[in-house]
């Protein structure tokens, strides 16, 4: 019994390993590709999570949707919405420069969440919405559903990670990383920066909203709570630093890796005495602080370094020697 549910304790890590790998492949798109320096990833987060609830859901009373769309629908929903979203927020804050456009992320995402507890005929308020179908949910029951839902999120994984290498080793990739690494010689090469930075902040939060859908049905139940900025946007960027900001697979090495050790910290912190078991969050940010600096003393540039694609006429040099 014991390995049985140590078995599941592991499949739970993955599944929750694979969603915070989407959002730190996501943030890698904003950040690793182009520079951009998105501190409100709770808010489209947090939208993708309640836009395919509210698709996916039976119809109540308790607030707007209820419409019982099929989950795929429900997904593309949550992106659909989170991109414009993304895309509304950058058209106003793409050109501020990094530590204003963070503060003015911080302020959107802050809004977005503030919407979501006191719109109560929208999103039900505090209480949350319950419900939430998971895939082949009719299906299967109790601890196979998990089985199931790990393939189901490790595919999307795998999906968003083929999109992200196909994204870096494109043109339009090349071009971003021209704009991150000097925006002036970007401009002067006749490049539309504001526009490219438009495309990457909507695109990173379209995938956002992807992560937040997949948590959303992942619990079946849905409230503030779960969009808190710790757990979202702190974890997430201590994520990629730590696997390696431009490099997938280091965004993908982050995720899992970190939230591995996230929840091994609350098993200790949970057998602390009692009047630190109220401080063990603060605790636990504080541990993971310390391992992202010690990661980051020893690879500067994270676990997996970001390596530039070779050049197509290089190569063709070398082919050819």
């Amino acid at each position: 019994m014991e390995l049985t549910g140590l078995f599941y304790y592991g499949v739970s890590i993955l599944i929750a390993g694979g969603i915070y790998a989407i959002l730190c492949l996501a943030l890698n798109v904003q950040w690793g590709m182009g520079g951009l320096f998105n501190a409100g990833i709770a808010g489209f987060f947090a939208v993708g999570a309640y836009v395919s609830a509210l698709l996916t859901t039976a119809a109540t009373d308790k607030h707007v949707g209820g419409f019982g769309l099929p989950i795929p629908l429900g997904l593309l929903g949550a992106m659909l919405v989170a991109g414009v979203v993304g895309w509304a927020v950058a058209r106003i804050c793409v050109r501020l420069k990094s530590d204003y456009l963070a503060m003015a992320s911080i302020g959107i995402a802050e809004i977005l969440r503030l919407i979501i507890v006191n719109e109560q005929w929208l999103t039900n308020g505090s209480l949350g919405i319950s419900g939430i179908p998971r895939p082949f949910g009719d299906s299967f029951q109790g601890r196979s559903a998990d089985l199931v839902y790990l393939a189901v999120v490790w595919a999307l994984v795998l999906a968003v990670y083929l999109f992200n290498q196909r994204l870096y080793h494109s043109p339009w990739g090349r071009a971003m990383r021209a704009i991150r690494d000097n925006e002036a010689s970007a401009r002067a090469a006749g490049k539309d920066v504001n526009h490219f930075r438009r495309q990457a902040f909507a695109i990173g939060a379209a995938i956002m909203g992807l992560g937040g859908a997949l948590s959303a049905h992942y619990f079946k139940f849905l409230s503030p709570s779960a969009t808190e900025p710790l757990l979202v946007t702190f974890l997430v960027w201590v994520m990629l630093m730590a696997g390696g900001s431009g490099n997938n697979r280091g965004a993908v090495l982050g995720g899992v890796a970190i939230w591995f050790l996230w929840s091994v910290t609350e098993i200790f912190a949970n057998r602390l005495p009692p009047d630190w078991i109220t401080r063990s969050s603060y605790i636990r940010m504080l541990l993971v602080g310390l391992l992202l600096q010690v990661v980051l003393q020893r690879y500067r540039a994270g676990l997996l370094p970001e390596k530039s694609p070779e050049l197509p006429f290089r190569r063709s040099e070398r082919t050819s020697r």
